[in-house]
């Protein structure tokens, strides 16, 4: 007992004289806010109604009210290098994402690889005490990373995010998107009357209420990122009713009125001067009074879904103030990642990824189906001239980062907590890579000069939060180059300098090889030309020369040398560049960018499976989705079925006579490309158990992509139906009842 005694005293003595315990938990500052980044995609500085638009947009309405309306704040013009530029505080092309991921190329700026030396805001904020999540579009990970392989570490759980749900390519269908979850391919929930946008929201306020539930002292940092309103334009019916006829009299006459509305609300100054419809645009009156129709109608499409996403994010905003949390929340909602886009082309269409690869679409029966637009059955975008007009009273549009028009959205700030000039305006000038030094000087925290053992760059924004309160104060961003596919400009103390290269916005491709040398320069005083609206180069060359040379400066210190136009056939890593054979199994899920290039070729599948006695149904494999793919399934009476569609230029579907019976079987097709260039017809041929039993012609074929964010899969179809599955089944058609044993494509 005496020995036990001893001991405990001795050990009493030990702890009471030893050092405390290092802290187990990291916790954020204290009064450190929550923070809230909505950015929305292809939204232009004239849509939304709370600056001036004709899409009503309450939710921003009154976050403006409670907080402030900044009305000089910029974007990149393109969305994959906002994103970076937005997530990592610096330029674009200086962590290596200088134009989208479905157009990188091999020099360091334009890679698509964020750089290592480049941390996120969500690294920095998890790293200090703050639960972080992602929800919606990405877009900002290399084509030949975003495949099951990996690797995971520039994925958004590798990035700072512990908790991701979204997709991420470029755009995604609304009804029936492919998505993932943390590192994993998911299916939609089961249900109908399904859209994205809605889900985003609802996971996004799950997530937040379940993060209050168990660490309600705990800040959050939330970056909520729709697919809305890029392309497709998919709304439910009633939201796009809204605005049945409003856009009747077209974008001629709706520019005025929206810069008239404009200069009402403040978000413009009263000398505001429109800016001239760029050369190649038509006239409204120019259409025909089919093309009128169709056109009204896509932008009433167009409006119905910016609506339908202002109130998800009400739904989020309504959620964040009955939890209490509203009030310590800095909530940044950013009108757009860069200005309308022009995508759809001149005349709009209603499966716009087949019509900016030059597949034709008939305009009779694209009339006929007029009430489905922004229904599941279309993959719908407005005419140029729209993303023209929702950009008013700016030039140009998407991709033109020379101009304004790509590179100016709307942004709104609210702090009830913090900011007291509640619905103020802010005119200072802003960028997309301000948003992480402000949060940080919001939270309390200096940026990282070592993360990860690894030295970073020095932060390219600069912090708002100066004009939180003082309307008045001097622009601390004082300096921003632009550049998007050779089109660039530069911005120093209230002046602009800009170059339009080559590449038309409606020409989603171009093999310009124009030199940049006989690009025409031009220069405008912003203090006092809001609008970019009279060009002043002839007058001030001297100040023209020097921003000239400036931007020089700039392009060479953030990695945008040398210049190029669109680069297309990149030498970058592929997954499958050099094979031919391809074995998948079931259960394989692989992005279309890492999948077969089956285009502009003949290939075979030949898919072994064993059928049991009771039958067999479900997806064999497949690839793309509902605008434009095949697949490969057994119906709901057990017979395979082949299916093909390229857009709205054709579509074949190849069925079986009867039902597989029980054994194995080997279902091939045979895909004979006509050969002699691009987009040509093919043969194609569905073979069961090496006899040919169905044959089909297609007169064109897809010549680049079914698809930006589809996949190919075996064993399921994780994204819109490819093929024309049972109407009861649910997201998917699994396959069920018997076993695939393997699939083999054949590149011939």
């Amino acid at each position: 007992m005496h020995r036990i005694t001893l001991a405990i005293a001795l050990l009493a003595g030990a702890t009471a004289g030893a050092s405390p315990a290092p802290p187990l938990q990291v916790r954020a500052p204290v009064g450190a806010p929550n923070v809230v980044v909505v950015l929305l995609d292809d939204v232009g500085f004239g849509a939304a109604a709370t600056f001036g638009g004709p899409a009503e947009t309450p939710t921003l309405d009154a976050l403006a009210h409670e907080g402030l309306r900044y009305n000089r704040f910029h974007t990149t013009g393109i969305c994959s290098p906002t994103r970076a530029s937005l997530l990592s505080g610096r330029n674009a092309h200086a962590v290596g994402i200088g134009a989208v991921m479905n157009s990188a190329d091999e020099r360091p700026g334009y890679t698509g690889v964020h750089a290592p030396d480049a941390a996120t805001i969500a690294e920095v904020l998890r790293r200090n005490g703050y639960n972080t999540a992602a929800f919606g579009k990405w877009h900002q990970t290399a084509d030949w990373e975003i495949s099951q392989s990996g690797p995971f570490d520039r994925w958004p759980t590798g990035m700072g995010f512990e908790k991701f749900y979204g997709f991420f390519g470029g755009e995604s269908d609304q009804f029936e998107p492919t998505l993932i979850e943390g590192k994993t391919p998911v299916l939609r929930p089961q249900g109908k009357g399904y859209h994205l946008t809605e889900d985003l929201a609802q996971r996004a306020i799950e997530w937040l209420q379940a993060q209050h539930s168990v660490t309600p002292d705990k800040p959050f940092f939330l970056y909520f990122a729709p697919g809305a309103t890029h392309a497709p334009l998919q709304a439910p019916k009633a939201w796009i009713e809204k605005y049945r006829g409003r856009f009747d009299a077209g974008w001629d006459a709706i520019r005025p009125e929206i810069l008239a509305r404009q200069k009402r609300l403040g978000v413009v100054p009263a000398n505001t001067d429109l800016t001239a419809r760029p050369a190649g645009l038509p006239a409204w009156d120019s259409l025909s009074a089919d093309e009128r129709k169709i056109a009204a109608r896509l932008m009433e499409v167009y409006a119905g879904f910016l609506s339908h996403t202002d109130a998800q994010i009400g739904r989020l905003v309504q959620a964040l103030k009955d939890g209490g949390e509203f009030g310590n929340t800095l909530f940044i909602y950013i009108v757009g990642d860069n200005g309308g886009s022009a995508e759809g082309g001149l005349k709009g269409s209603i499966s716009y990824m087949g019509a900016i690869q030059g597949l034709p679409e008939d305009r009779v029966k694209t009339l006929s189906r007029l009430d489905s637009f922004g229904g599941p059955d279309t993959y719908a975008q407005y005419p140029s001239a729209w993303a023209w007009a929702m950009s008013t009273p700016l030039q140009w549009m998407k991709t033109v980062a020379s101009h304004l028009g790509a590179t100016r959205n709307p942004m709104v700030v609210t702090w009830p907590a913090r900011i007291r000039d509640r619905g103020g305006l802010r005119s200072q000038f802003g960028h997309v890579n301000d948003i992480l030094p402000t949060v940080l000087e919001a939270v309390g925290l200096e940026a990282p000069t070592v993360f990860h053992g690894i030295r970073q760059k020095p932060l390219d924004g600069t912090s708002l939060a100066y004009s939180f309160n003082e309307p008045q104060a001097p622009e601390r961003h004082r300096t921003q180059y632009f550049e998007v596919y050779g089109h660039r400009a530069l911005y120093h103390d209230g002046w602009m300098a800009s170059a339009f290269h080559a590449r038309l916005p409606w020409q989603v491709i171009s093999r310009d090889q124009k030199p940049f040398e006989a690009d025409n320069w031009e220069l405008y005083d912003l203090r006092n030309d809001f609008s970019q609206a009279h060009d002043l180069a002839t007058q001030e060359p001297g100040r023209l020369k020097a921003l000239q040379a400036l931007f020089m400066e700039e392009a060479a210190r953030n990695q945008v040398l040398p210049l190029r136009g669109q680069v297309l056939n990149a030498n970058l890593p592929s997954l499958t560049r050099g094979r031919t054979s391809f074995t998948y199994y079931p259960g394989a899920v692989v992005p279309e960018a890492d999948a077969p290039d089956i285009f502009n070729r003949s290939w075979t599948l030949a898919a072994a499976i064993e059928v049991p006695d009771a039958g067999a149904r479900g997806v064999i494999a497949t690839m793309g989705g509902a605008p434009a793919g095949w697949s490969l399934y057994l119906d709901a009476e057990g017979r395979p079925v082949f299916t093909y569609r390229a857009f709205e230029a054709g579509a074949i579907e190849l069925a079986g006579n009867a039902a597989l019976g029980a054994g194995r079987h080997v279902v091939q097709v045979d895909f004979n490309y006509d050969g002699g260039g691009y987009a040509k017809g093919a043969t194609v041929r569905l073979q069961i158990d090496g006899t040919a039993t169905r044959e089909g012609r297609l007169a064109v074929t897809p010549p680049k992509f079914f698809s930006i964010n589809e996949t190919f899969d075996v064993g399921v179809d994780m994204g819109s139906a490819a093929g024309r599955y049972p109407e009861e089944t649910g997201p998917g058609y699994a396959f069920r009842g018997g076993r695939i044993e393997r699939v083999d494509l054949q590149l011939r």
